[in-house]
């Protein structure tokens, strides 16, 4: 995506200054262990609940987009990736969930523009990403991805890494496969 100054207009915002120095990702939980709980509202407003999902495969997609025209180099292809995969997902009788730091408007534009079939959930205070160690730099919350079993409990966990950015599609349908 080129980006030129038309576009980087809402790029520079509270929530970029809250999230401009870096912070690692940490990991913060052990296999098997059950993953604190969450609602969040999606770009449609409906509300998620984490702990609702129990008695299913939940697959925890944290994403970093900038704005709605400016999404990060790493995951902007994961995220159409995931999109592409998200229907093996289901039919493994998974829970996709993608959660990013936009706020709602910018969220509906994303999942518009994008043609998402999996929710996109609203954390636009950082919340959850900082509840889950997914770390921050340069304006907006770092990427990660979790895999939890029907009881909630974490299986897989892949926290964001210039060598490794994002675990792919391939890889958290493994981890659900797997459980």
């Amino acid at each position: 995506m080129q980006i030129t100054s038309g576009n980087l207009q809402g790029l520079f915002n509270r929530r970029f200054l809250d999230n401009f120095l870096p912070l690692p990702a940490r990991c913060r939980f052990r296999l098997g262990e059950r993953l604190p709980d969450f609602q969040l509202i999606d770009a449609d407003k409906q509300v998620h609940q984490l702990s609702s999902y129990r008695g299913k495969p939940v697959v925890l997609l944290f994403t970093r987009i900038f704005t709605e025209r400016q999404y990060c180099p790493f995951c902007y292809p994961h995220i159409l990736a995931v999109n592409e995969a998200y229907k093996q997902f289901v039919g493994l009788g998974a829970i996709a969930l993608m959660i990013t730091s936009t706020d709602t408007l910018q969220s509906q534009k994303i999942q518009q523009e994008l043609s998402l079939e999996l929710p996109l959930l609203v954390d636009s205070d950082h919340t959850v990403f900082r509840r889950y160690g997914t770390g921050q730099a340069l304006g907006a919350p770092l990427p990660a991805q979790f895999v939890l079993d029907a009881q909630g409990r974490l299986r897989f966990q892949h926290l964001f890494s210039f060598a490794h950015t994002n675990a792919t599609p391939e890889r958290l349908l493994w981890a659900v496969r797997n459980l």
